[in-house]
């Protein structure tokens, strides 16, 4: 007799950070931008999200894969025309608990396993990640490969406009629920020049002052709406920008599109710098971090 299955599974998660040094210790597989879910396989088929949200009946798309007895840790993902995963696309799907057969043709999703975490009856937590990949890949279910960590992975995701990778140690038993250092997340960031049009009041700490900046780029329409960035900041940081920002309030927005939120508008007099993962569909700044201001830069130079 066998070990009972474990369920629901919390995942093991990464902590952000830089390629390893000693990267010959490690794995390195693609960061796919999509929601983690874990695979419970036995006598039908149950998906789980972290702190176990239910997530069976919103991605019917995922299936056994001809596995009995397994529990599988992965991504889903919803891909563009392009092949590349998009969290766009995904998200017209995540909060439908149970979507219509036209949702599903319209935003299909995939989901692509990278852990083996019981097979048979048998946990696999305490086996390394070489041989739970192993294992995993002996299914012959479709798990995308990991490569060695010595390999350009990283700078070839650049190039296919992909998030990054996640770099993992070979060693490395699986701790549920744990972010552990074994798991390194490595983003490809891009830098851009931005035009600041307002700021969102803060919250909490932030109560009274800034908690995040509105950002432009001019087009042919105008200067135009890419989206918000409230990371990146110091305390010292926000109290300066909101000494600079409040006098340059004004009653109207400087934007030519439509701007969610009810927001504190400025003239549009002031260039920032930010770091980013990707350009959306929709035209925004996916994941921004504040970088600072630019003097020398002038605003109507900032264009998409």
């Amino acid at each position: 007799m066998g070990q009972p299955m474990p369920y629901p599974v919390e995942p093991m998660l990464a902590v952000p950070g830089e390629l390893p040094i000693d990267r010959d210790r490690y794995g390195l597989e693609v960061k796919w931008d999509g929601i983690r879910a874990l695979v419970h396989i036995d006598n039908g088929l149950r998906v789980t999200g972290r702190h176990g949200t239910e997530y069976t009946r919103r991605y019917p798309e995922i299936s056994g894969f001809g596995v009995k007895n397994a529990v599988l840790d992965g991504e889903v993902v919803a891909l563009d025309q392009r092949g590349r995963p998009s969290f766009e696309r995904l998200q017209r799907r995540m909060h439908l608990t149970d979507p219509e057969p036209g949702m599903l043709e319209l935003y299909p999703v995939t989901y692509f396993p990278f852990d083996l975490l019981y097979l048979d009856g048998t946990p696999l937590f305490d086996l390394s990640y070489r041989d739970r990949r192993s294992l995993l890949d002996e299914l012959d279910i479709g798990a995308p490969p990991y490569f060695p960590g010595e390999s350009d992975l990283l700078s070839a995701t650049h190039e296919q406009g992909l998030e990054g990778v996640v770099a993992k140690r070979l060693d490395s038993p699986y701790r549920p629920g744990v972010r552990s250092p074994w798991w390194i997340k490595v983003k490809n960031l891009s830098t851009r020049e931005i035009v600041v049009g307002g700021w969102k009041a803060g919250k909490g700490r932030r109560a009274g002052g800034i908690g995040s900046l509105i950002m432009g780029v001019f087009t042919e329409a105008g200067l135009t709406y890419v989206g918000h960035v409230g990371t990146g900041f110091t305390e010292v940081t926000l109290e300066e920008l909101y000494a600079v920002l409040r006098p340059m309030e004004i009653a109207r927005s400087p934007f030519a599109n439509d701007v969610p939120w009810r927001n504190h508008w400025v003239r549009p007099d002031l260039v920032g710098e930010v770091a980013y993962t990707m350009w959306t569909d929709e035209l925004r700044l996916r994941h921004p971090v504040w970088r600072g201001l630019r003097p020398d830069k002038i605003p109507a130079e900032v264009r998409l």
